[in-house]
């Protein structure tokens, strides 16, 4: 994560016309089973090929000018599968869980003895640094400063992670980034940003082939 995006010649546009439409990756085995999926790098499971499938037919109406996509595998094959073309931006890779990569919430905090959460708690150390959820959100707002300009002329498509794309909604937002813990993102899922009244706005969050019974558990 050594690449860092020049900030621009200008400041953000006011209230771009075009819509930011977040795509969480597809299924994953390590999803599905509830373990934090930070840079490992697992392909989609056959459900995850047909929910990225399924995201891209809910797209087909939106004009794209800017399309970006995580390196992680998971990320680009649900960027292929879903009919885009993106540019990889390694500032959309996932959050970094440092020691609790590959781990699940209820294996931690019966190791911790809390209801530990990453967004309420943090991370630890471990293969790799880990990250804070302030580090993420300031990777985030690096994305931004290239999506908003880009929206002006219209629609912007990012193709990334679970956390990751919460992290950015509440940066979108205005919100502290915290916030992100408080909406939940599916496999496969498709959620729209842009501008309602000059405020920026969840034009719809989290939509997919049906509607989740249970939250998301990664």
């Amino acid at each position: 994560m050594d690449h860092v995006d020049e900030l621009p010649d200008r400041p953000a546009p006011d209230n771009p016309a075009g819509k930011l439409v977040l795509l969480r990756h597809g299924e994953t085995e390590w999803s599905k089973a509830g373990k934090h999926t930070g840079l490992t790098d697992i392909p989609l499971t056959a459900r995850g090929e047909d929910l990225a499938r399924a995201a891209g037919s809910l797209v087909r109406g939106y004009t794209f000018g800017l399309v970006l996509s995580s390196p992680l595998q998971r990320a680009r094959r649900t960027a292929e599968l879903a009919g885009l073309h993106p540019a990889i931006d390694p500032l959309l890779i996932e959050w970094d869980y440092g020691g609790y990569e590959g781990r699940t919430t209820r294996e931690i905090r019966a190791e911790l003895g809390y209801n530990w959460t990453a967004f309420t708690h943090g991370v630890v150390r471990g293969k790799t640094p880990g990250e804070t959820v302030e580090e993420v959100a300031a990777r985030a707002s690096r994305v931004l400063t290239r999506v908003l300009p880009a929206m002006e002329h219209g629609d912007v498509a990012l193709v990334a992670h679970g956390h990751y794309l919460r992290i950015l909604t509440a940066v979108f937002l205005r919100l502290a980034p915290r916030f992100g813990a408080a909406i939940t993102l599916d496999a496969g899922s498709v959620s729209v940003l842009g501008f309602y009244r000059e405020q920026p706005a969840i034009l719809a969050w989290n939509h997919g082939p049906e509607l989740p019974l249970h939250p998301s558990e990664s």
